[in-house]
């Protein structure tokens, strides 16, 4: 296997295990180019975050190259979705396997994401972080960092467009989830990376107190609707707001609003344990 090696130089764990991973290629019997224009590639390897990995989306299906994860990032959401394993060489491993399973992408302003993309309260949090306080302190700056985006949870509204409908709503919070795992720790029971659906949700808090109850039905992982928290779900959504609101995809900017969302079905294969091939 022949593969173009794409790893985040910008980040802690990418400059901390660069050369394990070339090591670790290597002993499983990947050939590896570090040049995206090299020609007679069989893969993509991604080593790194969600974020890396978006970022890497748009040229896997221009090639039609199935993509490996080796988990450097600091939530890894696709690859704990996939049971991809966090040790390096078993992910280097399992690449040299050649397994493969097709899964969703979604598209928002010519930006891909496999995860979720938000606007909104969470997409001021991303913007918060700093990439130097990431590679220092990791998950830690991004606590810190969702604390401060609080102070910034002031409602907008919003317009919503799908399947021939239209609603507004008044939010703080837009998601659109093209996956049932994203955010870290938020888990969706009934949607998945390839039942070509995408799951909108409108967090409407309009008091800090109701932040509690709206946390626990998050935490709980159910997609219906729950006390400050409406669902949708679509093939598209047309999204428009008042005023330009920025959108952050996998954690990557991603244009601002209107925006129109859609779901691109079964378009990408990465690898996976022989097991779930083909799922």
């Amino acid at each position: 296997m022949r593969a173009l090696l794409v790893l985040n130089p910008h980040s802690r764990r990418g400059r901390q295990f660069r050369d394990v991973v070339r090591t670790e290629l290597r002993r499983s019997g990947i050939e590896f180019v570090d040049d995206a224009g090299a020609t007679a590639l069989d893969a993509i390897v991604v080593a790194g975050g969600d974020g890396t990995l978006a970022r890497t989306i748009g040229l896997a299906l221009q090639r039609n190259l199935p993509i490996g994860l080796v988990p450097l990032g600091t939530f890894n959401d696709l690859a704990r979705t996939l049971s991809i394993p966090a040790d390096i060489r078993e992910a280097c491993a399992l690449i040299a396997s050649g397994a493969t399973r097709s899964i969703d992408v979604a598209r928002v302003n010519a930006a891909y994401y496999v995860n979720e993309a938000s606007i909104g309260v969470s997409s001021r949090l991303t913007r918060l972080q700093k990439t130097r306080d990431k590679q220092r302190f990791g998950l830690l700056s991004i606590l810190v960092s969702g604390f401060n985006a609080i102070g910034y949870l002031r409602p907008f509204h919003a317009e919503i467009e799908y399947d021939g409908k239209r609603e507004r709503l008044k939010t703080v919070q837009l998601t659109v989830a093209n996956s049932n795992h994203f955010g870290g720790f938020i888990t969706v029971e009934d949607a998945a990376l390839d039942d070509g659906w995408l799951d909108l949700y409108s967090v409407d808090v309009d008091r800090f107190t109701r932040l509690v109850s709206l946390a626990n039905a998050v935490l709980a992982g159910k997609r219906q609707a729950a006390d400050g928290v409406r669902t949708y779900r679509s093939r598209a959504f047309g999204v428009h707001t008042q005023r330009p609101h920025r959108i952050t995809a996998d954690g990557e900017p991603a244009g601002t609003t209107p925006a129109q969302f859609e779901v691109l079905h079964k378009a990408l294969r990465v690898f996976v344990a022989p097991a779930a091939e083909g799922r």
